[in-house]
């Protein structure tokens, strides 16, 4: 063969498919719509969530319970390094599904905003505000060419201006919703259907950290070690430990009943 022969070129791959399909173009880009009123980007960084570690968050009478399953460190791992729940500003705490990088990232530009809110208003910033500058930092990382949509999740606990606790879900594509109690990450769907059966209104405390352990329990098999749970209160955060929460999860856990009467019907 002449050593002068024309070498392949990557663009040859493409002349060489007439029949790939139609919509593959439309993933590439994040600010192009495709033909069916998709943004494909936005879809995956939702699937990314989905993959995340499962989250509940349960709104009480006067608290927010954030639970969260922690996936098993490694033996030599310091624990401490991976958290699920940040605390976001003193009276707000944070629980996300999905990429624990873009969690930090979105995270540190949150407590910047806070700060600033604190320095320019003079006053705490309330849930509701954290929510929607969440929300809209998100957003402009859907619409802008050269980035990539946050592949996270998070659900915001924190009280408003008259002292009533709220509960708000943010996702990649910048929506944000109130919620009297859900749940985001692997699972979520079952655990938002438990919540849905057995939440009422105006849940003390101890019932709503029962409530956010029992919809856990629905979809894991849950310890002291792999769970995290923080109660937002008017006076702060209260972040449960290992001890506090073992005798509780003993207590809620009904997986050996139900294996019993799985056994019963056969």
């Amino acid at each position: 063969e002449s050593p002068c022969a024309r070498q392949p070129h990557a663009s040859d791959q493409f002349k060489s498919a007439p029949n790939a399909p139609a919509m593959s173009g439309y993933d590439r880009a994040i600010t192009v719509f495709s033909p069916d009123g998709h943004l494909f980007q936005v879809e995956y960084a939702l699937e990314a969530v989905r993959k995340g570690t499962t989250t509940v968050g349960v709104r009480g009478k006067d608290c927010v319970i954030l639970a969260v399953e922690k996936r098993a460190t490694p033996k030599l791992q310091d624990p401490r390094t991976i958290r699920k729940i940040l605390t976001v500003d003193n009276d707000i705490a944070l629980a996300f599904a999905g990429l624990n990088a873009d969690a930090r990232v979105l995270v540190d530009k949150t407590r910047i905003e806070c700060q600033s809110y604190r320095l320019n208003v003079e006053d705490n910033p309330t849930v509701d505000y954290v929510a929607r500058f969440i929300a809209r930092t998100q957003q402009k990382y859907t619409h802008r060419g050269g980035v990539r949509p946050f592949g996270i999740s998070t659900l915001l606990g924190g009280f408003n201006t008259d002292g009533v606790p709220e509960l708000y879900q943010t996702d990649p594509a910048g929506t944000y919703y109130a919620w009297k109690a859900t749940a985001i990450g692997k699972n979520s769907k079952s655990v938002v259907d438990f919540l849905e059966k057995k939440y009422v209104e105006d849940l003390a405390e101890d019932a709503a950290l029962r409530l956010a352990l029992k919809g856990l329990l629905e979809v894991t098999e849950a310890s002291g070690k792999n769970i995290e749970v923080v109660i937002i209160r008017k006076s702060g955060l209260h972040w449960m430990k290992e001890d506090e929460l073992d005798p509780l999860l003993k207590e809620l856990d009904d997986t050996a009943d139900k294996i019993t009467k799985l056994k019963e019907t056969k």
